[in-house]
């Protein structure tokens, strides 16, 4: 009696796993992902309470419409942490065009956060509000900083052209 059954060849077993890691060895993260993961990483940071992070994701050429550069975003980042120390983001409708070594994210983003501590404060957040962002960014030579920023509370006025 045989037994019918599937014989795989070694080289056929070599192939395939070859061409497995030439098709994973492939994919480039476009530079449309990597704008993504600079605004997300900085929305984990601020999760985090990491200021260093979110520094890091700035150029040091940063100069904002509010009148904020490289080094007053420390303070004000220092600032919001203390005032709030819970806080949390939630980032929705993120657009990102790149044209080049300039990119632009517009999005909207809920923040919310506590004041103070204790068990009734603690189930219910303050919210900070809805915010709509307009983002410029740079490709620097150690990857994608932004450049610039401008944010603003939504029914307050819009921004980024009408968004």
């Amino acid at each position: 009696m045989s037994k019918k059954g599937y014989l795989v060849s070694p080289v056929a077993i070599i192939l395939f796993f070859t061409m497995i890691i030439t098709i994973s060895g492939c994919y480039q993260e476009t530079e449309q992902g990597k704008v993504k993961k600079v605004i997300t990483d900085i929305q984990r940071s601020a999760e985090e309470r990491d200021i260093k992070k979110i520094i890091t994701s700035l150029s040091k050429t940063y100069n904002d419409p509010q009148g904020f550069n490289y080094d007053t975003m420390k303070g004000l980042l220092l600032g919001y942490f203390i005032h709030y120390p819970n806080i949390s983001a939630t980032i929705t409708n993120l657009e990102i065009y790149v044209e080049n070594t300039s990119a632009k994210a517009l999005f909207q983003a809920v923040l919310t956060g506590r004041i103070e501590t204790g068990p009734a404060v603690q189930l219910i957040p303050e919210s900070l509000g809805m915010y709509v962002f307009d983002v410029s960014l740079r490709k620097e030579p150690d990857g994608w900083k932004i450049t610039s920023a401008k944010w603003e509370r939504v029914g307050d006025g819009a921004v980024g052209g009408g968004r």
